[in-house]
């Protein structure tokens, strides 16, 4: 099987388990947030980073991985980073209301592409571009409903944005900068992450829910969900890594609104939350949008992909016929060919 076809494959198998896994969580967590009252978001995501080391360190025990360190100051700014952005993210969603929160959440790819094209010179076409805003315009019709604003609340919303923004960049990144694979970061971050989530949460938590976490009744139904919750969280932030080691924030960012999509349809059809045609038009919309902005990105990836081998194919040409390519005023006769060359002269005019 070619490189490339692995590689299709793998990307596949990575956006899956991350739609299986967030819509699952998802579910998981509006059972226990909705049903059993258990609202600490933060500090539930705390745990879900702690179970994630500890089973990503099994897993390093039974050699499924090979830990590869690197720069100590870059992980723990990453890490430090990454839970800042989901705790403001918590934050803004406790201070704004949840129309505004879905906005800001549309906000992420714009500042995501902005931030590329400022700071790495990346290019988006105008098919691209077109299809995130037909994605963005039917996320919207679908989930914003009030925009009520407040200082605050669009203070922290900022915050959220750009934190998060930076920190799916340097997740693409550093696993390219540093040649390591989402396993390795994710492994070596989560500790980071943790501890910052496990310090901020009970006091952010407490601030939004005016409850402790550590007065909360654990009743074995609520332990169960915890338990199950912080299981598919690991699955969760592997896929998270993963998909944006493979692809990019941008295309994290459009899968998150097809989960947000899908959480939908399984309220309804499960759940039997409200449902509107609005939101069935966002949704079709929205769909539309994604579908576009899959087949935008595998024909750019056919192009580089043919453009890249022509290039390579005539890079070999050129290695293969040197002296051809010399008499063609195309390239250069190689160094050993080159010195020998007075020497030869040289000889020559001493034998006349």
């Amino acid at each position: 099987m070619a490189e490339s076809q692995r590689f299709q494959l793998g990307t596949i198998g990575a956006l899956t388990l991350s739609v299986v896994s967030s819509v699952s969580i998802v579910i998981c967590n509006k059972a226990l947030i909705s049903t059993l009252g258990f609202t600490f978001a933060t500090t539930l995501t705390s745990w879900h980073l702690l179970v994630t080391f500890c089973g990503l360190h099994v897993a390093r025990w039974m050699r499924f991985f090979e830990h590869k360190p690197f720069d100590p100051k870059s992980l723990i700014g990453f890490g430090i980073l990454n839970g800042s952005s989901i705790g403001l993210l918590n934050l803004s969603l406790g201070f704004n209301s949840v129309g505004f929160y879905q906005m800001t959440k549309l906000a992420i790819i714009p500042c995501t592409v902005l931030l590329e094209t400022l700071f790495y010179r990346k290019r988006f076409s105008r098919n691209i571009q077109l299809a995130l805003t037909v994605l963005l315009f039917g996320v919207g019709i679908a989930t914003v409903t009030d925009l009520q604003l407040n200082l605050l609340g669009s203070v922290l919303a900022m915050f959220a944005i750009v934190t998060t923004c930076i920190a799916q960049i340097m997740t693409n990144t550093i696993q390219k900068k540093f040649k390591v694979s989402s396993t390795q970061l994710l492994y070596q971050s989560c500790p980071y992450q943790s501890i910052t989530l496990f310090i901020v949460g009970p006091f952010l938590d407490g601030l939004l829910t005016n409850q402790n976490v550590f007065a909360f009744n654990y009743t074995p139904y609520v332990l169960a969900f915890i338990v199950l919750s912080c299981l598919i969280s690991v699955s969760v932030n592997f896929s998270t890594f993963l998909v944006i080691g493979k692809t990019s924030p941008v295309t994290y960012q459009v899968l998150g609104h097809l989960k947000t999509c899908l959480v939908l349809a399984f309220g309804y059809v499960l759940l039997r939350d409200p449902f509107s045609w609005r939101n069935i038009l966002g949704i079709v919309i929205a769909m539309l949008g994604m579908i576009l902005y899959s087949y935008c990105c595998t024909i750019e990836s056919q192009q580089k992909s043919i453009e890249a081998a022509s290039l390579l194919s005539q890079v070999k040409e050129c290695e293969t016929d040197p002296l051809i390519n010399v008499e063609k005023g195309t390239g250069n006769l190689p160094d050993s060919v080159v010195a020998k060359a007075p020497g030869w002269i040289s000889s020559k005019d001493q034998h006349v």
